[in-house]
C-alpha cells in the first residue's frame, strides 16, 4: 500500500466495517490517521484510535478516502449519496452489481466482495471479483486490506461471486443450522443443556478444523468413516438416505437465485 493512500469506510461503525477498519489498525497495515469511517448512527469502535477521522457525510468520506470502502446493507445503495470520482471502490454488499454500483457511486473502477461473519474473529473468506477498469495495483491492495481478515480469493467471474454470496457468504447460518438439529436431538436424549452444547460445538468446530488440516476431500472423509461400519456410519447412512444431501442442494439454490437478483 502507497504510504500516502487514504481508505474510507461508510457503514465503518458496522460489524464488517468495525472488523476491516480495526484488523487494518491493529496489524499496522494502515495507521490511523489515513483511515476515515462515515455513519448515519454513530459509535465508538474507534475510541482506542482517536487519530482516526470520524465523520457524517459520506461526500466528506469521498473527498478524504484515495480508495472508498461501501460496507452498508444493500437496500441502504440507493440512499448513499457520493460521487467517487473514479477513485476505487471496494463494495461489499450482496445483490448489487459492478454496473449497479459504479452507476451509483460514479466510478467504474469497482471490486465486489462478499465477507462473511467470521471476519470479526479475523477467520473470515473474502471472494471478490474485479471490473475491467481495475488496475493490477488495485488488486493488489484490495488483496492486502481484505485478507486482514483472513483469506481472499480474487475471481474470474462476477457469476462466481453470486454463487459464494450464497455459499460462503452465509457464514455461521450452515453451521448453526446443522448445531440446532444436533443439540435438540442430544437434549431429547436427556443429555444435560451445558453437556450437549458442550458436545455439539467441540465436534463441529473440531471436525472443522480437522478437514481443513488434513486437505482431504470431504467425499474421502465420509466413505473413509462409512467404511469403518461403526455407530458413525449407521448415522451417516441414515441422514444420507434421509435426503440430506438434497435438502442441502435446494438451499444452496434458493439463497444463490436470490443472490443473482442483483440491481
Amino acid at each position: 500500500m502507497h504510504q500516502d493512500t487514504v481508505v474510507g469506510i461508510i457503514g465503518g461503525q458496522g460489524w464488517m466495517g468495525r472488523s476491516l477498519g480495526l484488523s487494518w489498525l491493529e496489524q499496522g497495515l494502515l495507521p490511523p490517521e489515513r483511515l476515515v469511517s462515515s455513519s448515519r448512527s454513530g459509535g465508538d469502535a474507534y475510541r482506542d484510535w482517536p487519530d482516526v477521522r470520524c465523520v457524517e457525510d459520506n461526500r466528506e468520506l469521498a473527498e478524504r478516502a484515495d480508495v472508498i470502502v461501501l460496507s452498508v446493507r444493500p437496500q441502504d445503495l440507493a440512499g448513499v449519496e457520493l460521487d467517487a470520482g473514479g477513485k476505487l471502490v471496494i463494495s461489499l454488499l450482496a445483490m448489487a452489481s459492478c454496473q449497479a454500483v459504479a452507476s451509483r457511486v460514479g466510478s467504474h473502477r469497482v471490486v465486489r466482495a462478499m465477507p462473511n461473519a467470521a471476519a470479526e474473529i479475523r477467520r473470515g473468506y473474502f471472494p471478490w471479483y474485479a471490473s475491467p477498469q481495475v488496475s493490477d495495483g488495485d488488486r493488489r491492495l484490495v488483496q492486502a486490506l481484505l485478507e486482514s481478515c483472513g483469506t481472499a480469493r480474487a475471481l474470474p467471474s462476477e457469476r462466481d461471486l453470486d454463487y459464494l454470496t450464497a455459499l460462503s457468504g452465509a457464514g455461521p447460518a450452515y453451521p448453526a443450522l446443522l448445531a440446532q438439529s444436533l443439540l435438540e436431538h442430544a437434549r431429547q436424549a436427556g443429555i444435560a443443556d451445558e453437556i450437549a452444547r458442550e458436545a455439539v460445538l467441540e465436534t463441529l468446530v473440531g471436525g472443522s478444523l480437522l478437514l481443513a488440516r488434513e486437505g482431504v476431500d470431504p467425499r474421502e472423509m465420509v466413505e473413509r468413516l462409512i467404511a469403518y461400519d461403526g455407530t458413525t456410519a449407521e448415522g451417516l447412512r441414515a441422514m444420507i438416505d434421509a435426503g440430506l444431501g438434497q435438502a442441502i442442494h435446494r438451499g444452496l439454490e434458493a439463497a444463490h437465485k436470490r443472490a443473482r437478483e442483483t440491481r
